[in-house]
């Protein structure tokens, strides 16, 4: 048999040849086989790596149809039709908004950045993916109750601000921040300002976003929202309160103690050192207690007599202790219920006016009124028991602590001055407007404070004038009546009687502004002139005056052509010229003033007053931070106290409602000190306000102000979003201030606390507020 020239009869050369031929092969069919290995992974990446890129250069390439196949050919189980219920009800009125958010979620459910690879495992597997879709379920329920609620939020906005929140809604939301992480760096600037105005409409919603790519991301990164939330806790917790060093030390008001800028001023001929000059940062000190100082005495009896402690200054009673305003005794000063032109009582004098002219129909027709250069306030203190509030004011230190004085009492009262600017009050809105010798030079520069008075007097109101150009003889006050009589008669307002209280040797003089335009329009002169169609009587805050009169509302549809209900009655009615109006919660007008006063109404009696351990027998001056419709004040009306209404002047303008109610109150911006002294109030009550005030100013300026106006042993009660509360209730405890109770619901939350009497060891100088 022929053989090859390596053939061997024993075949071990050919075994060699064979075992070489089989490790070939081995290798090969290893090679061929980790090939078609790593092509079985590698095409689903290919494929997920190119939708992506495809939704992330154009998100309305892909239809929420597509997506959907394509989550079927993957046998995805992200999202189970549990989901949907719960959002589709909270959103329902906000679909073109939410759908496309709801998409932009979708798509980024299908991309996690642990790895494409295992992302298949789990859909395979399918219980990974179930967690995943929990997750996402999770997220987007708490991204759609803060939008909700932020809508809320923006309904109560300015009318710029519901504009530019509501532009570009349905184009940023479709994109979530998902995918805006895996576009390119060269559209990185796009996809920044595409987050922020998201952020506009839906805060909440981008937190949401963030928080959830934190979780599920692998490295190290941390978040804008992490390093700014814990930047925030630590300037919290890092505080360290001082004392203010300050010339005006316990009576610190800083808006109207700012000597550096008092100085600066060219002239005080219109009492321009009596106005308002807020220092440029508010101070973030605490201001000192007297030596001595006590809890105050309670209602009524303070109206009688006061801790000389609390308020130390005397020189009140040398000057005017002959009138009854106050007097020294012992450890009281007390208040014989006098004033210059009622030495003998207030009371008596209250009667004479009534007397005088039946229909000012004290707690009936007339029910809010402004006691301007009030003294002590006596005036207004005794009103109380005709159910009329009065609201005093007068110039700081024009005659000392006067308005500290009638505080102390548990009187309205507030520091403020007639000078160069509108009073901080809605026009139209006061029924009696009282001047007793109130050194006011009415009758000048064509009038322009009265003119002023004029505009916060209601058509058809009183003002009431006693003053010794009345009733005196003089060639002085013969010249100023003289000039008042032409300056009135000019104005329209009619003299419906004069009369003169024996018994007090006064007189009084009773005006009443019309109730319509004709006087005006008949006119020979226009003089004092008509202000411009223009001119907004309501516009209070820091406008300058002007020397013209408004005309009244003959319209009985619109506020202030009709006289409001008689009191108590008015308190709750509803106003007629809100019919055409839509409310600040969105509801029309009136639906929203009934819904309101019946959740406080609730609110107060279920909670308030039984729940939160107050004792209301210590409380009589209570503020209401951020009043909407008064709801709050009205819900307190049978208790024996008063509420000062603030409405924010970033908020909607609702004080005319709640002088329509026969409640008052007043416009501030609360990135500055308040008008009044320290220690005024006993209750504080804010509602939702720190949330919006925070992206204005440093809440740690405004948490010293909360302390400067709260009484030792005063109550504060916050209302708001659980991140604001947490805020809040660390700087009150680093005040070391009691907190009393703790709520939340539904990311919403309920503070109370109760201020101590603890003061700082350690001083900081106030350099604006050294004489």
């Amino acid at each position: 048999m022929a053989m090859g020239k390596y053939s061997r009869v024993d075949g071990k050369k050919s075994s060699g040849y064979g075992l070489t031929i089989t490790i070939v092969l081995i290798v090969s069919l290893c090679l061929v086989g980790a090939w078609m290995f790593m092509s079985s992974w590698s095409a689903p990446t290919e494929s997920i790596d190119f939708s992506a890129n495809e939704r992330t250069k154009d998100v309305d390439t892909t239809t929420k149809s597509d997506f959907k196949s394509e989550e079927v050919d993957r046998g995805s189980k992200s999202f189970s039709d549990e989901k949907n219920d719960e959002t589709e009800v909270v959103t329902e009125s906000n679909e073109e908004k939410t759908d496309p958010e709801k998409s932009g979620e979708e798509n980024s459910g299908e991309k996690t950045e642990s790895g494409e690879g295992k992302k298949e495992f789990d859909d395979k597997n399918g219980d990974g993916d179930r967690k995943d879709g929990e997750g996402e379920k999770d997220t987007e329920s708490e991204s759609d109750e803060a939008k909700q609620k932020e809508k809320t939020q923006l309904e109560e906005s300015s009318e710029e601000n519901k504009s530019e929140d509501g532009n570009g809604t349905e184009e940023n939301t479709g994109e979530s921040e998902e995918n805006a992480e895996k576009k390119s760096e060269e559209n990185a600037g796009e996809t920044e300002e595409s987050t922020e105005k998201s952020k506009d409409v839906f805060p909440a919603g981008d937190q949401a976003e963030i928080t959830k790519e934190s979780s599920t991301g692998s490295g190290a990164w941390s978040t804008q929202l992490v390093e700014s939330q814990n930047e925030k806790k630590a300037q919290v917790s890092s505080i360290k309160w001082k004392v203010c060093n300050v010339t005006a030390g316990p009576d610190y008001i800083p808006c109207l103690d700012n000597w550096l800028a008092i100085r600066k001023l060219h002239s005080t001929k219109h009492y321009e050192h009596r106005e308002r000059h807020c220092p440029e940062e508010s101070p973030r000190c605490l201001v000192s207690l007297p030596e001595g100082y006590k809890r105050s005495i309670k209602w009524p009896k303070s109206r009688e007599k006061i801790w000389y402690t609390n308020v130390p200054h005397t020189k009140l009673a040398e000057v005017k202790g002959h009138q009854n305003w106050v007097k020294m005794s012992g450890e009281y000063l007390t208040f014989p219920g006098g004033g210059t032109q009622f030495k003998n009582g207030a009371l008596h004098y209250i009667d004479f006016l009534q007397e005088s002219y039946p229909d000012i129909a004290w707690g009936n027709r007339t029910r809010v009124i402004l006691d301007v250069g009030c003294g002590v306030a006596s005036f207004g203190g005794y009103l109380f028991d005709r159910d009329v509030l009065a609201l005093s004011f007068a110039p700081k230190d024009e005659h000392e602590a006067q308005v500290q004085f009638a505080l102390e009492r548990g009187i309205p009262a507030m520091s403020n001055v007639m000078g160069t600017k509108r009073l901080p009050f809605p026009g139209s809105v006061f029924d009696l407007i009282h001047c007793a010798r109130c050194r006011v030079p009415w009758h000048i520069e064509g009038g322009k404070l009265l003119l002023e008075l004029n505009r916060a007097l209601r058509p058809g109101g009183f003002f009431v004038w006693s003053a010794t150009p009345v009733y005196r003889k003089t060639e002085e006050d013969v010249g100023i009546w003289k000039a008042m009589s032409k300056l009135t008669k000019a104005m329209c307002w009619k003299l419906m009687t004069i009369k003169k209280d024996e018994l007090n040797e006064v007189g009084a003089a009773i005006y009443q502004k019309p109730m319509s335009n004709k006087c005006y329009n008949e006119r020979s002169q226009n003089e004092p002139p008509l202000c411009k169609d223009s001119d907004d009587q309501n516009a209070a805050w820091n406008v300058p005056l002007e020397a013209c009169m408004h005309k009244v509302t003959e319209d009985s549809s619109k506020r202030g052509a009709v006289w409001p209900e008689s009191w108590p009655e008015r308190v709750e009615t509803v106003p007629q010229w809100l019919d055409s109006q839509e409310g600040v919660y969105g509801k029309p007008a009136q639906e929203d003033f009934t819904a309101d006063h019946e959740r406080w109404k609730t609110i107060v009696s279920k909670s308030y007053l039984n729940g939160m351990g107050i004792d209301w027998s210590y409380v009589r001056n209570v503020m209401d931070m951020r009043a909407v419709y008064g709801g709050f004040a009205a819900a307190l009306k049978d208790l024996k106290l008063w509420v000062m209404n603030v409405v924010p002047i970033d908020s909607p303008d609702t004080l005319p409602i709640i002088y329509e109610r026969g409640l008052f109150g007043i416009y501030h911006d609360w990135c500055e000190s308040f008008s009044t002294y320290p220690r005024t109030y006993d209750l504080l009550h804010a509602d939702h306000l720190f949330s919006s005030l925070k992206k204005r100013c440093n809440l740690v300026g405004v948490m010293a102000e909360v302390d400067r106006i709260l009484r030792p042993q005063g109550t504060f009660i916050v209302r708001d979003d659980m991140e604001t509360i947490g805020e809040i209730e660390k700087m009150v405890k680093s005040m070391k201030w009691n907190v009393r109770m703790t709520h939340s619901k539904d990311g919403e939350g309920l503070l109370s606390v109760q201020k101590s009497w603890w003061r700082p060891t350690e001083a900081e100088t106030i350099q604006s507020a050294i004489a």
